[in-house]
């Protein structure tokens, strides 16, 4: 492990569980390690208060509600100090999921989710409207290959497959 997390090997556990399954009920995780279910309780609070986990997280297909086009594009920005403001905007569009200030060719990339390729543009023209965005580059995704957080998880706090 490359930092010191005070984690003991309950701590472990419990992140086991929680990482395959955040939603899976500390009573059912007691059970699985034989320990109560407040003392999984209080162990996950401790880690949360040491911000070891800040939250859980609920997966969307967005194949199913209709959003499955996936498309990432790429700012280039006249002055990156006007990145904040250009968050900004961006938290504006719904579609835009997720953006990243960045190095290199673009100074924020984004990942948008729309119904079709249709919808990307109008998504794109949208974003090339903010006032600073110089240009945009998009790129399709044609099928998102791998998604997990679970091995990095895992390998950071050497917990086992």
């Amino acid at each position: 492990m490359p930092f010191n997390y005070n984690i003991d090997k309950i701590d472990r556990q419990i992140l086991t569980y929680l990482i395959e399954d955040a939603r899976m009920p500390y009573t059912e995780i007691a059970k699985k390690l034989t320990i109560s279910p407040g003392t999984v309780h209080g162990r996950v609070k401790k880690m949360e208060q040491r911000r070891i986990i800040t939250g859980a997280t609920l997966t969307i297909n967005y194949d199913v509600v209709g959003y499955g086009f996936t498309a990432y594009i790429g700012l280039i920005l006249g002055r990156t100090i006007d990145s904040g403001n250009i968050i900004k905007a961006l938290k504006d569009i719904p579609e835009v999921t997720v953006a990243h200030i960045a190095t290199g060719q673009f100074s924020i990339f984004c990942k948008v989710r729309c119904m079709d390729a249709k919808h990307a543009k109008d998504v794109i023209f949208r974003v090339n409207r903010i006032s600073g965005v110089l240009r945009t580059e998009s790129m399709i995704s044609l099928e998102e290959s791998i998604n997990d957080k679970e091995r990095l998880f895992k390998s950071i706090f050497d917990l086992p497959d």
